[in-house]
């Protein structure tokens, strides 16, 4: 097999070229340009720590929610950062005055480690979690709402949907559902982990009660680069996770919900701080933009999940319409499906160490199955996703 060929977009990327990276979905990939713009400001930090505290980094900040509200069509006013979308869901969670018999539903195609938020804190409150059965194969997204919406009761507070879940890379009609589930005075926290950059998100008609994201994915800012978004008539709800100086700040609610949020602590803001420069410089990649950057990504990972399923003999698990920049497909196994772990699946790792495909395995439980998740992202060619399927023919 003739190792493959990246993009000619992969040049701005920093990625080994001697690796298959079609992972975009774990953790992301900053390109070089945007790395040297943290570098830069890190490099104002250091000059003098305290003055870029008192005179430099509120308005970095402000014009850094400012683009990000702008990008998503969201109130600046409730837009802040955090360091992930999983403390996104936290801090919401986390601050929420539950009852004994609330119900927070959780559809079971949802991210373990903010799954794991919702059993936290309804176990300590005596509330309950509905997990919503959702196949891995569904047909449209109306079997998707359905479900979700019959599991509503007159106990249900909240509700956890994705935009693009995690571990199957099903665009979720969060759309519809976020609508019909507030409209029946259920709480839509909208976990964008996988979103910004990725799809289109309007969060002025949405209006969810509250959204969390990562720009450190699909917008390709360094790493722990989040955001939360709450809407505001929930804001006085929600506190950070790490309560500072601003708690006892006596101001306007606005600019108290400001202080509280922007000095949690020392940290570094930098990953923050390049938002601006990241969605200005990804947008200039290619000749039309954000839409075209979204419309080919999702071109390239529709063309590279029906290579890999005619080479395992199988079909797409939903149609492209629930496809983003992330498509899964199952792997076959011998019935042992393995646990997840840091150390990485042994299928996966057989992957990477025998012919450098960066790509994740995931026994998911939920289900019963193991599934491969390939991404799409500027930087990837065709060529690499023949490349996996002729390995996996090899392999399987």
């Amino acid at each position: 097999m003739t190792f493959p060929q990246s993009s000619d977009l992969a040049k701005y990327w920093s990625l080994d070229p001697n690796t298959v990276f079609l992972n975009h979905g774990s953790f992301g990939a900053t390109p070089t340009a945007i790395l040297d713009e943290q570098s830069r400001i890190r490099n104002l930090m250091e000059r003098d720590p305290v003055r870029f505290v008192e005179r430099e980094y509120l308005e970095m900040w402000n014009d850094a929610r400012e683009n990000l509200a702008s990008f998503l069509n969201a109130d600046v006013e409730g837009m802040t950062f955090v360091t992930n979308a999983t403390q996104g869901v936290n801090t919401v969670l986390r601050s929420l005055q539950l009852r004994p018999g609330d119900e927070i539903i959780v559809p079971n195609h949802a991210y373990q480690a903010c799954w794991n938020a919702v059993e936290f804190v309804t176990k300590r409150a005596k509330a309950k979690v509905v997990v919503v059965d959702i196949p891995f194969r569904v047909k449209d997204p109306q079997e998707i709402i359905d479900l979700i919406l019959s599991s509503v009761t007159d106990k249900t507070v909240l509700a956890l949907i994705d935009t693009v879940t995690s571990p199957t890379g099903m665009r979720m009609p969060f759309e519809i559902l976020t609508k019909e589930l507030q409209s029946r005075e259920v709480d839509v926290l909208l976990d964008a982990a996988h979103g910004v950059g990725l799809i289109d998100i309007n969060l002025r008609k949405l209006s969810p009660a509250y959204c969390t994201g990562n720009c450190h994915k699909w917008l390709c800012t360094p790493k722990g680069s989040a955001f939360l978004h709450i809407r505001e008539d929930r804001k006085d709800r929600i506190r950070p996770l790490n309560i500072s100086h601003g708690y006892s700040f006596e101001g306007t609610e606005q600019e108290k919900f400001e202080f509280e949020f922007t000095w949690t602590g020392t940290q570094d803001p930098s990953p923050w701080l390049c938002i601006p420069k990241s969605i200005e410089y990804m947008e200039g990649l290619v000749k039309g933009g954000w839409p075209e950057i979204m419309r080919r990504n999702h071109s390239l990972v529709i063309e590279g999940r029906d290579i890999i399923c005619e080479s395992l003999g199988t079909t797409p698990p939903f149609p492209e319409s629930m496809v983003s920049a992330l498509a899964s497909i199952e792997v076959p196994t011998n019935g042992d499906l393995g646990v997840v772990s840091l150390d990485g699946d042994p299928f996966h790792n057989h992957l990477l160490d025998k012919y450098n495909i960066q790509v994740p395995v995931m026994p998911w439980q939920h289900h019963g199955v193991k599934y491969l998740r390939i991404s799409a992202q500027l930087y990837n060619h065709i060529d690499q996703y023949k490349y996996l399927a002729d390995v996996l023919s090899e392999s399987l």
